[in-house]
């Protein structure tokens, strides 16, 4: 079984106008939710083998926090900018180059993307919060072999949920 939980970038700050959209950093109040994302997953042990994050600023600062909150563990760390940005379509073409000796990846991206690629695996949303994360599981022992077909539903928390503890 393959677990992929998706992870929208936290807040990112719009105070300098001049920055160009990939290098924005996250806002104060990004600063106070990607930790407490992470914490909350490291609380219900749902532990990553991969974090694998779109290059542009935000998206990287969200991921280093749960790079921080596992660090007690082994995690494989991979930023590309194939992430920044992308179509459901690329972001499956990406997804499924990862390696089958990981079994838990967790991507960090976009909208529009990463609210597509939800309900591309079966999980209606209109839009996925910033520093969101929504988990599936696969009936699949590859990346490779990975679709609609086989998700499940497995998770779905956010900042102001009042009952973090879905799982």
């Amino acid at each position: 079984m393959k677990k992929l939980v998706i992870c929208r970038h936290a807040k990112s700050s719009w105070d300098d106008p001049k920055l160009k959209d990939h290098e924005r950093p996250l806002s104060n109040r990004g600063l106070r939710d990607a930790p407490m994302m992470a914490a909350r997953m490291n609380t219900n042990s749902i532990f990553p083998e991969k974090i694998f994050t779109s290059d542009a600023t935000r998206a990287k600062m969200t991921a280093e926090f749960y790079l921080k909150a596992f660090e007690k563990i082994d995690v494989v760390y991979e930023v590309s900018n194939a992430l920044y940005m992308a179509s459901v379509t690329e972001l499956l073409k990406e997804i499924k180059k990862t390696s089958n000796k990981i079994d838990s990846l967790f991507i960090f991206g976009h909208n529009p993307g990463l609210t597509e690629l939800t309900n591309y695996l079966g999980q209606p949303l209109e839009n996925l919060p910033t520093a969101a994360i929504m988990g599936f599981k696969f009936d699949a022992t590859s990346w490779e072999n990975i679709s609609s077909d086989n998700a499940s539903y497995w998770m779905f928390d956010f900042p102001k949920n009042t009952s973090p503890k879905i799982f």
